[in-house]
């Protein structure tokens, strides 16, 4: 869901390159080899002022995205429902989430959660805090304030970086999961000693999601937007291939730009092809740790189309379609206007059960995509177990 926010108020011979790839007898020979750019050249900057694709995260309004979130889980009922099962099914719906994204990431981002097992009752019903009427910023911050008063009693918030909360299966009312990021200008959530600047709380939609919805909305409060659609087609953006977008979706991996984003892929990782020119790369699928994990070509101040190797393995093990995946970045882009675009690729057959047209977007060798607009063109050499190799040209 999209966060809480204050603005509420108001992702041949090149054959020989991977082992194990097979190239298609049209694919041409490998350029000559040529100085690369740096990373850096094709980071593109923030421009919304939120959750955006730009590099430069603000480290005050987010948290840190590496290394382990300690998480306070709290779990709630009200007046007009009372809980009358036990946390445990609840915590254990969550858990999976954690080591999730620690594999997602590569090792690169933990959470270690900590259930208070036990029902903390709210101080008003469960349909007094505006999730039914379209929840503003004031009322979820209320509601936050008013789970973390009510179970000061019982833990040391100084022990945690954020918190979740998770409201009894009676309160039909907290209907979904929004993310809460604190405003500094405001006195906020305190208790403790600390303020409590990240909050993820969970609705009824929980158990629709699965247990990586924790996973979507805890990246909200690493800077990371919505990919699906807050108006038209929900998924008309980036269909099932990142979290961030469909959370249910067949290849939810996060996106290989994400990941760098996030600090999961190293500059190093990253090659980068910010002008004219051309530059051939050999690309390890992003489900696995090493390698190359994205090719950026830069097309302008806030744009540019980003080159990933797609397998059905790890987190993407339904994914629908494997092999290379083309997709514009634009940071200028809010959330959920589609600041990434999966550019699709040209399927031999209709979507199975289960899949989209987009879903189906990955390239196989021999296959290209060109933009003329922009001089871009991006053909794929070859691929297999490995990896793709991939040939960037900016004209």
């Amino acid at each position: 869901m999209p966060p809480a926010h204050p603005s509420l108020r108001a992702a041949t011979a090149v054959a020989a390159l991977l082992t194990g790839l097979t190239a298609p007898t049209t694919a041409s020979a490998a350029p000559a080899p040529h100085s690369s750019a740096p990373a850096a050249d094709c980071a593109l900057p923030g421009r919304t002022g939120w959750t955006d694709e730009g590099h430069d995260t603000d480290p005050v309004q987010f948290q840190p995205s590496t290394g382990t979130r300690r998480v306070l889980t709290l779990f709630v009922d009200f007046p007009d429902a009372q809980a009358d099962d036990s946390t445990d099914a609840y915590a254990a719906h969550l858990a999976p989430a954690a080591d999730w994204l620690s594999a997602a990431s590569h090792g690169r981002s933990r959470l270690a959660l900590s259930p208070l097992r036990r029902w903390i009752r709210m101080p008003a019903d469960s349909d007094a805090y505006g999730f039914a009427r379209g929840l503003t910023f004031e009322a979820h911050e209320r509601y936050v304030r008013d789970a973390v008063t009510a179970a000061d009693p019982y833990t040391d918030f100084s022990r945690y970086d954020m918190v979740y909360v998770v409201p009894t299966k009676a309160a039909a009312a907290v209907s979904f999961s929004p993310t809460y990021l604190y405003d500094p200008a405001t006195p906020g959530v305190s208790a403790d000693g600390t303020r409590l600047k990240w909050a993820v709380t969970f609705g009824q939609d929980m158990w629709h999601w699965g247990p990586l919805v924790a996973a979507h909305e805890t990246a909200h409060t690493f800077g990371l937007p919505d990919l699906y659609s807050f108006t038209g087609p929900t998924h008309q953006y980036t269909g099932g291939w990142d979290l961030m977008g469909n959370i249910a979706g067949p290849a939810p991996q996060y996106l290989g730009w994400h990941a760098w984003k996030l600090g999961w892929t190293r500059d190093d990782q990253v090659a980068c092809l910010p002008a004219r020119g051309r530059r051939t790369v050999r690309l390890t699928p992003v489900e696995r740790p090493g390698g190359t994990k994205i090719a950026v070509l830069r097309t302008g101040g806030t744009t540019a189309y980003v080159v990933e190797s797609r397998r059905a393995e790890g987190g993407d093990r339904a994914a629908c379609s494997t092999g290379v995946l083309i997709y514009k970045v634009d940071s200028a882009v809010r959330t959920g206007e589609g600041p990434v675009r999966i550019v699709p690729g040209t399927p031999a057959a209709a979507p199975p059960a289960g899949c989209t047209a987009l879903d189906l977007a990955a390239y196989a060798p021999g296959q290209g995509f060109a933009d003329p607009a922009t001089g871009v063109r991006i053909d794929v050499l070859a691929g297999g177990a490995a990896g793709d190799v991939v040939r960037l040209t900016r004209g």
